[in-house]
């Protein structure tokens, strides 16, 4: 005879046989600003990949009968431009979900790069130690001597303004956080026990790296990157904000802001909406980053 399982027995049979849907989504659901950072984000991500399909009008079409159009829930406003138009008569609505694709390309390819980076260099100086340590962590030093945005200012300034300038600029003034805070997790691992038994049983330094180092350090490494990828984006939009990143024709978040600080008194939505979409956006990812934190840290888990 098959025995009848309680409801809190059959809720751990399931929990024991889908640990991803209850360590991970449950816990998303059940907290609130956790799911309202993924909601922006989620609607920050969609708006840029559908950017062709969903924005109203040409982001550099001008118009300078409708220059200056406040957004439509204002008397003066009109319903053709919902948010209205910058001082050359662009819609603004369509201008900020293009800026979108601009700014977050940058962030999520300059966050992406300058982990890999790190942890490379991280695990380099950690497990061999010695010359390769000094020679890494010596590096890292100077570029922690200047302020990061005056050195990534600088950098601009000699290399010149566009894309691939400033993905460059900030993947290489990035990767310096997380080769340090790997450096240091490394070192107190690579002499414990089971690393030492997997060295002696003949295993190569590339399969203890990748098998028994690196899984126990991916934690602290995707917290570090989702707190790097708001502080890129704030970067990002500094210095198109003062005419140092891609070309001033390109749509983004910064340089909308730079466009309109002249006409913040007779014209607020040129340069307020552009800076709400960035305040979302990185109010987005720190929630998220705090509830990765909340979850993937093993001291702050409740089960």
């Amino acid at each position: 005879m098959t025995p009848t399982l309680t409801i809190d027995q059959a809720q751990d049979q399931e929990r024991s046989t889908s640990p991803w849907r209850y360590r991970w989504w449950g816990r998303l659901l059940r907290d609130p600003a956790a799911v309202v950072g993924a909601v922006i984000l989620l609607v920050m991500i969609s708006a840029a990949l559908l950017a062709p399909v969903i924005a109203p009008s040409d982001p550099e079409a001008t118009d300078l009968r409708a220059r200056n159009t406040p957004p439509s829930w204002e008397s003066a406003g009109s319903s053709r431009h919902l948010l209205g138009t910058d001082p050359v008569g662009r819609d603004m609505l369509s201008r900020i979900i293009y800026g979108a694709r601009v700014s977050l390309f940058i962030s999520i390819t300059v966050t992406l790069l300058a982990t890999i980076l790190g942890v490379t260099f991280g695990l380099l100086a950690g497990y061999y130690g010695g010359v390769a340590d000094e020679v890494l962590m010596r590096i890292a030093d100077l570029f922690l001597v200047f302020p990061f945005i005056l050195l990534a200012i600088t950098v601009i300034a000699v290399l010149g303004s566009g894309l691939r300038n400033l993905l460059i600029v900030l993947v290489v003034t990035g990767w310096v956080q997380h080769a340090r805070l790997v450096r240091g997790q490394v070192l107190g691992l690579r002499t414990v026990q089971y690393v030492d038994a997997s060295r002696v049983s003949g295993a190569r330094d590339v399969r203890i790296i990748i098998r028994h180092i690196l899984p126990n350090i991916v934690a602290s490494v995707i917290v570090l990157a989702t707190m790097q990828l708001a502080f890129v984006l704030l970067t990002e939009a500094a210095l198109n904000f003062l005419g140092l990143g891609v070309d001033p024709s390109t749509p983004t978040w910064g340089s909308m802001i730079s466009q309109g600080r002249t006409y913040i008194y007779n014209a607020w939505w040129v340069i307020t909406l552009p800076g709400i979409a960035i305040l979302l956006t990185v109010l987005a990812i720190n929630l998220l980053g705090d509830w990765l934190r909340d979850i993937l840290d093993p001291t702050l888990r409740v089960l």
